[in-house]
């Protein structure tokens, strides 16, 4: 028989892309998150009881 295929079947060097959640998921931007959010209400809190 003939031999028609071009070479090797093309890889599928891109991955699917990612969204919002997979970066959520990730503890360094959980922790920096959870830090800017802890600051934050600690200065809503002061501003409301202590000043």
């Amino acid at each position: 028989m003939l031999d028609t295929s071009q070479g090797e079947a093309p890889a599928q060097t891109a991955e699917e892309p990612r969204g919002c959640l997979f970066a959520l998921s990730q503890p360094p931007l959980m922790i920096f998150l959870t830090v800017v959010g802890g600051l934050i209400l600690m200065a809503a809190l002061h501003d409301l009881f202590l000043l």
